[in-house]
């Protein structure tokens, strides 16, 4: 764009941000053609220094979602379209699209998943006491959500949810790898059911004896299966065999990232910089606590604070 004095000559100025404003407008125009499981979420990281300036420059960051490459792909080309037709609009010069991060959806091997399941009904899940029911079922009633507490039956292995139920979720890199190599993903049992994602209740239970049984069961599930691979090598043929003829028969691997595009370490620079001394004062010092929680000086279990407050300082 070209910055301008908002109200002594604003023709003179050519708006970014209006540029930004009319793609995010657009996209939402776009939305109401798009398919159930595509999802995306925006957010303006530069909109300009003061309201009476003329932004020259602005940014916009979106998370494209869908279930499958060519999906991504094409929501990738619609929001290169509509950035091109904004600037358009407003005078403006589309100056570059960058890809910040990218993650396949993820397609987990039959086989090994199969394997563990078998391994984690050996093991079965942790033996929780009164304390961790406890705290589980007080944060729950806190949120707002089913106080059940922690879970005392495992769930059983389920096939695959059919392409047309699914509705999209989280995302992450470890999707690519599972179009590398045979991959599962095992969730450990070592928080409470029912949270909002990123959400600060999640972080409760990590200085808690739910999140040490909870790994110690996952870690005993993952050696196990482990051992099976190594002792086995059926197994091994039999992952790269459904790896190979059903997951990757008709759909090859092809990185998101393009060769130009460069790890975006820039951030959380800022952040990290301005939160890492505070964190310091957190940190667990083992030669003087029994456990994180002594140090703290919190009573387990526990959810609110002596003077009634529920929330980050008031529960680790």
């Amino acid at each position: 764009g070209r910055s301008a004095h908002s109200a002594g000559a604003p023709w003179r100025g050519r708006s970014a941000l209006d540029a930004v404003s009319l793609m995010e407008i657009g996209w939402q125009f776009r939305r109401e053609h798009m398919r159930l499981p595509q999802r995306s979420h925006s957010v303006i990281v530069d909109g300009g220094d003061q309201p009476n300036v003329v932004p020259p420059t602005a940014s916009i960051w979106f998370y494209f979602r869908e279930l499958d490459y060519p999906g991504v792909q094409q929501m990738w080309a619609w929001g290169d379209s509509i950035a091109q037709g904004a600037a358009m609009m407003t005078g403006t010069r589309l100056a570059s699209t960058r890809v910040l991060g990218s993650a396949w959806p993820g397609h987990f091997n039959k086989v090994v998943a199969e394997t563990m399941a078998e391994n984690i009904k050996k093991i079965g899940l942790p033996t929780w006491d009164e304390a961790d029911q406890q705290l589980a079922r007080a944060l729950q009633k806190e949120l707002g959500v089913a106080d059940s507490g922690l879970a005392v039956r495992l769930d059983t292995l389920r096939p695959p949810i059919p392409p047309q139920q699914r509705m999209g979720g989280g995302s992450d890199d470890i999707g690519d790898v599972s179009w590398n190599v045979p991959t599962i993903v095992l969730s450990f049992p070592s928080n409470i059911p029912g949270l909002p994602g990123h959400n600060w209740s999640n972080g409760i239970a990590m200085a808690t004896p739910i999140a040490h049984k909870g790994a110690t069961a996952g870690a005993k599930a993952q050696a196990m299966t482990m051992l099976d691979f190594l002792l086995r090598p059926e197994l091994v043929q039999q992952a790269w065999d459904y790896f190979r003829n059903v997951q990757t028969k008709t759909i090859k691997y092809e990185p998101l990232i393009r060769p130009e595009d460069r790890p975006a370490t820039h951030l959380n620079t800022d952040i990290l910089a301005r939160y890492r001394p505070e964190m310091r004062k957190f940190y667990y010092d083992p030669s003087r606590y029994r456990t994180y929680l002594e140090q703290l000086g919190v009573a387990y279990p526990t959810v609110r604070s002596a003077d009634g407050r529920c929330g980050p300082v008031a529960v680790p």
